[in-house]
């Protein structure tokens, strides 16, 4: 087969197993995004940190977003009163522990279930490591800028509105005594009047079909966003596996410590939605160790390029960066050890 031919039935088996996926989460992401009320979930926050990484955990299954539409989420529900340390746990697994990662996971390691299990398995892990030292060492506030709480804002809100109606009705008071002044006035107080009613039909019409237009706005966005990372992915694997030798993938790959450092480092590079990558993952199944792709699996959806990014926008740098080192360290041993004791 050419070269060319193999890359381009590489990228398609890969791109077109995920495909579903993709647009299942982006669907479910587009719902929770347009109905949950997050008042629901600040009143329901527990209190005591081990209560706080478990329901974390639990919003992780409950709510399947993936990377690019948890950090929205998370400010919102932060603004709500959500603990930092919370959410921050949230933004890691989140992406991972849901049923769709699970489900994609499960159908494409088939011939190893194992591999499914083990991957929310390590995931919880690395959220009770995290939550611990978080509750345990951060003294200082993380955030790059202060977050408004809700109610001081819907306060601001209202009292901007409040002196703008007032001004409003300053100037109204001003041009209504100044119509009075001219000979037409009855005449343009019912074609006002008519109007206003006309137009209040037209306002609750016009309301459903922006709702309806903005959740068909906010789901190819995001689906046209998965996309871009979810071809590079499939053609960098592809082009990958055409042109490297296999041996030298194997020698990588059976490595007992290197071929985990590549996997997680390719799988930050790669940037892949949680929903998609255990496609990628198994393309690789012939070459690499079980323990190398699980670390690929978790530490990708944890951490990647586009997550850092998007981090780095609410959180200081010097945070972000030990975060990064702390799920590397935590996901790299824990991989090593499901190697030993459970995918050997």
């Amino acid at each position: 087969m050419e070269p060319i031919s193999h890359v381009f039935m590489a990228f398609m088996d890969i791109f077109l197993d995920a495909l579903p996926f993709m647009i299942l989460g982006v669907l479910l992401s587009t719902i929770v995004e347009n109905f949950i009320p997050e008042g629901v979930i600040q009143r329901l926050t527990p209190k005591h940190p081990l209560g706080g990484v478990l329901f974390a955990c639990v919003l992780g299954i409950m709510f399947p977003l993936c990377e690019c539409g948890m950090i929205p989420f998370v400010r919102r529900l932060m603004r709500k009163g959500m603990p930092v340390y919370i959410a921050v746990i949230f933004i890691l697994v989140g992406p991972i522990l849901n049923p769709i990662v699970f489900a994609s996971t499960w159908m494409a390691f088939r011939g190893n279930p194992a591999m499914a299990y083990s991957r929310m398995g390590l995931t919880f892990g690395v959220a009770l490591v995290v939550g611990f030292l978080l509750t345990r060492f951060l003294k200082s506030n993380p955030l790059r800028h202060p977050i408004e709480p809700a109610a001081a804002s819907l306060t601001h809100q209202h009292n901007h509105a409040h002196g703008k109606e007032h001004i409003d009705q300053h100037d109204h008071h001003h041009s209504h005594d100044h119509a009075h002044k001219h000979d037409h006035s009855h005449d343009h107080d019912h074609s006002h009047n008519h109007d206003h009613g006309h137009d209040h039909h037209g306002h609750n019409h016009t309301h459903g079909g922006s709702q309806l237009m903005t959740m068909v706005s906010h789901g190819s966005s995001e689906l046209f966003e998965m996309s871009k990372y979810l071809m590079l992915g499939a053609l960098l694997t592809a082009l990958i596996q055409t042109f490297v030798a296999q041996d030298s993938l194997s020698a990588i790959g059976q490595g007992a410590f290197i071929s985990h450092v590549f996997m997680m480092g390719f799988a930050y590079l790669l940037s892949l939605c949680s929903t998609t990558d255990a496609f990628v993952a198994v393309s690789f199944a012939k070459s690499f160790s079980p323990g190398s792709l699980l670390a690929f699996l978790v530490f990708g959806p944890m951490i990647d390029v586009k997550s850092t990014l998007m981090m780095l926008s609410i959180f200081k740098a010097r945070f972000v960066l030990t975060l990064s080192i702390v799920v590397a360290i935590t996901v790299l041993s824990g991989s090593l050890l499901f190697m030993h004791f459970f995918l050997a």
